[in-house]
């Protein structure tokens, strides 16, 4: 078995050691590949444009959580998604940075620093904002429960409704009653056909007036134009995006100047390169032993 490893030469360089520590075979780009037939594993964030050049290919590995970016992929090959707990840690503590901003009003007194305007407003305890976490996979869980150590009142919703303990869950059926309960909504779904476009106006009318929007799920979930007239309308009071529609924002786009809205560029997590090493080595041990593979992604739900 064979790894094709299709990243940044950054990662190369720390999994290139751990690789030839653990016994591995591993090609850094297609340039190196002199035999197709030996590469049963690829590593990369967009797979090759020719897969059917690799007749053996068993699974394709994500570089990161994500996995909206690939394509249908040939029968017979599994798509695998990085489990790391550092990814984890990472997208937790983008949410809580989030949350506690837009609780603590940081959105209004960041423009008021650009002017040079000294006003305080009225700020209330965690315990008073009623947060809802949508998506309530491993990352979902880990940002639920931290959010509600710090004292928010917490609920999650997943389409299936699956208990989480210690948060009161919602299911499919329950969005509506989900959404009436939330000022403070953060979003962690996958991008599927079924998230896709999600949060649009109606969706964002069933929120308490003068909520609040925290977005580190997929860019394509979230109407931007709804969005912008939910703000111009007090629906939605505040938001902080880590991903967008269109993405990368063009430098012109009205997000950039609206003082009600904190943009970052899809940083909420990173992959250790250490960690992401350690996964594709689980997943090459696990096709070999005949196991379930690591961060198996079930192409019907899309992950």
């Amino acid at each position: 078995m064979a790894l094709l490893f299709l990243s940044s030469p950054e990662r190369a360089a720390v999994w290139a050691p751990i690789f030839e520590a653990a016994g591995e075979e591993m090609e850094i780009g297609e340039a190196a590949v002199s035999d197709p037939s030996a590469i049963t594993h690829i590593l990369c964030w967009q797979p090759p444009k020719d897969i059917s050049r690799y007749p053996n290919l068993r699974v394709l590995i994500s570089s990161g959580a994500g996995v909206d970016q690939m394509p249908t992929l040939p029968e017979g090959v599994q798509l695998s998604r990085t489990v790391a707990k550092g990814i984890e840690e990472m997208v937790r503590d983008w949410v809580v940075m989030a949350a506690l901003m837009l609780h603590r009003n940081m959105p209004i007194y960041l423009a008021q620093a650009a002017r040079g305007d000294w006003r305080a407003h009225m700020t209330r305890g965690t315990g008073f904002t009623r947060v809802g976490v949508m998506g309530l996979g491993r990352i979902g869980k880990l940002a639920a429960r931290t959010l509600a150590d710090l004292g928010f009142q917490v609920a999650g919703w997943s389409r299936s409704g699956a208990r989480v303990e210690g948060i009161e869950t919602f299911g499919e059926a329950d969005l509506e009653a989900f959404l009436g309960r939330t000022d403070l909504l953060v979003c962690l779904l996958p991008l599927t056909p079924r998230t896709q476009g999600l949060m649009d106006a109606a969706f964002l009318a069933r929120l308490p007036r003068g909520a609040m929007l925290a977005h580190a799920g997929r860019g394509a979930q979230l109407d931007m134009t709804a969005l912008r007239h939910a703000l111009d309308e007090g629906q939605i009071s505040a938001a902080m995006l880590d991903v967008t529609d269109p993405e990368p924002l063009p430098q012109d786009h009205w997000a950039w100047g609206d003082p009600r809205v904190i943009v970052t560029p899809h940083i909420a997590s990173e992959t250790d390169h250490a960690e992401g090493a350690a996964h594709a080595l689980n997943v090459i041990r696990a096709t070999r032993e005949g196991r379930e593979i690591p961060g198996l992604v079930d192409p019907l739900r899309g992950y």
